[in-house]
């Protein structure tokens, strides 16, 4: 017998539960074999087949052991990134990366998008092969959520657009790709044919429940919200970069803060989840004007995003900063100070924010001297907060991950004012707040209660899977029922939620909601 099979049987029978009952199966079966110890990834591909021939029963336990990083899945979804063609950009920011074939602020070497590169941006090939390389690994691809990088996209050609979204969609439908011109068709055929990628979306094996993009603010208005509800967006990245008007005119950013507040606002109005882009170490700041941006973005309610990234200048030879650089008007910070603002930022960040990302994927390799350097950035700051005896409060700081023990949850509610009315940031969590186990965002509109986002966290559950640790437990049930009971306290008739089209049929069978122009919609 193969060794992958000897081992894949032996864990089977001995009802394996954790890393050293894996490890222990291994070593005795390679010192039995006289052959090295196989990867969990093969051992994983000949588990699949085994199953697929019914030589065993589809074990979920031993699947969760063989998984390779499974923080990939620990949040409750699964991360797609694609990035589109090479396209001109209308920014002329002096710290952004242009390189040749690319689009503009990505580099080759950067994970997600060196593999758009060799797959030629095909976005049909790159959600495919993403996914299987998922599966591959053991995570469960049932609940995706996409996001959609590279240059600007709302500057991009609305028929490429249509085509792009559509092709997504085709992928997470298994629809064989036909390779058409999109440039042949009208605008009108490609909305259709999107809609019905869409319509088909709702009960695939592969759900998109969430669609991000990541655009200027000052590209944001009606019409493009429009247009980002029609291809089924959920969340909108900005490329805020600073809120100090003085910064964004010295690095060449092209707008003022006032069309970051007015998109801000354009955007939660309409049900968006929002993430800033913010960046440290630009020309015309410092420590302490950083750790104080962050301060006033929180405190001032024209802000106020529900996710963030945080990304350090990186001085690359690409960018026109690199010019003022070697003129010696430019210094990156060093990777102590680097570190120290970061921490300052993490120490006071509210409840209701994810921190998403800090630092950027570029190779180490292509960043000149300085320190953003630091590629582990986040786990090293984690760990100088457990032996400094302090705590990030932030979304991604709490989730509960893979945490088993069972403990009594507590609703909590906060409220807050942002562009200029009322949210109401709904979780459930442990009663130290530490283990954060599901959220709700609702937004109190003029005329309705506006659901922005609903997430119940912990290792990602396949849509059958009814043994979950924490998802498919009713949480998300009990937070939208919670939501439309404050709905009704403020005198509403109405709660719209922006839902991914992936997740429209849950709404729609489990809480009796229905779709109306883009939004599941519940009168009451």
């Amino acid at each position: 017998m193969d060794i992958n099979e000897l081992i894949i049987n032996e864990l089977i029978r001995i009802k394996a539960k954790d890393i050293k009952d894996l490890s222990l199966v291994k070593r005795k079966a390679s010192k039995s074999s006289k052959k090295p110890c196989p990867s969990n990834i093969s051992l994983l591909k000949v588990y699949h087949t085994l199953v697929e021939k019914k030589s065993i029963k589809k074990d979920i336990k031993l699947e969760k052991l063989l998984r390779t990083r499974p923080v990939r899945s620990l949040s409750g979804i699964v991360n797609v990134s694609v990035l589109t063609k090479p396209y001109p950009c209308p920014g002329k920011c002096i710290y952004c990366p242009n390189e040749k074939g690319m689009p503009k602020s990505y580099l080759s070497g950067e994970p997600a998008a060196e593999r758009a590169k060799n797959l030629k941006f095909d976005p049909y090939v790159q959600v495919q092969k993403r996914i299987e390389v998922l599966e591959m690994s053991g995570h469960p691809t049932s609940k995706i959520d996409l996001r959609v990088i590279g240059g600007t996209w709302s500057f991009y050609d609305i028929k490429y657009k249509i085509w792009f979204v559509k092709k997504c969609f085709d992928a997470c439908n298994e629809t064989k790709d036909t390779k058409e011109d999109y440039n042949k068709k009208d605008i009108k055929t490609l909305w259709k044919e999107l809609e019905k990628a869409q319509k088909k979306n709702e009960t695939s094996k592969y759900r998109m429940i969430g669609l991000s993009f990541e655009t200027r603010p000052d590209f944001i208005n009606q019409t493009e919200i429009d247009e980002l509800r029609k291809f089924g967006a959920t969340k909108i990245e900005l490329g805020a970069q600073s809120i100090y008007d003085d910064v964004l005119k010295l690095n060449k950013r092209g707008h003022s803060t006032k069309e970051l507040i007015e998109a801000t606002r354009l955007l939660k109005e309409a049900g968006f989840k929002i993430a800033y882009q913010l960046m440290l170490n630009l020309p015309g700041s410092n420590p302490k004007r950083d750790i104080q941006m962050f301060k006033d973005v929180f405190s001032n309610q024209n802000y106020k995003p529900d996710h963030l990234k945080i990304y350090p200048c990186a001085l690359v030879k690409e960018a026109p900063l690199y010019k003022e650089y070697l003129k010696g008007n430019y210094k990156p910070y060093t990777e102590k100070t680097l570190i120290e603002t970061i921490k300052a930022i993490k120490k006071d960040i509210p409840r209701y924010v994810r921190i998403e990302r800090i630092i950027r994927d570029i190779p180490s390799n292509l960043i000149i001297k300085g320190g953003s350097k630091v590629s582990n950035i986040r786990q090293y700051i984690e760990e100088q907060s457990k032996k400094e005896g302090w705590e990030c409060n932030c979304i991604r700081c709490r989730e509960i991950k893979d945490l088993k023990s069972k403990e009594k949850l507590y609703l909590f509610t906060e409220e807050y004012e942002a562009s200029n009315e009322k949210e109401l940031f709904l979780t459930f969590e442990n009663k130290e707040r530490t283990h954060l186990y599901a959220l709700l965002r609702l937004r109190i509109n003029k005329n309705q209660g506006m659901v922005r986002e609903l997430h119940v966290y912990g290792q990602t559950a396949s849509l059958s899977d009814n043994n979950s640790e924490v998802q498919h437990k009713g949480l998300g049930i009990k937070l939208v029922k919670e939501a439309e009971k404050l709905t009704k306290k403020h005198n509403l008739k109405k709660i719209a939620v922006i839902s991914g089209v992936g997740v429209r049929d849950y709404y729609r069978k489990k809480l009796d909601y229905k779709l109306k122009d883009g939004y599941m919609i519940k009168s009451f």
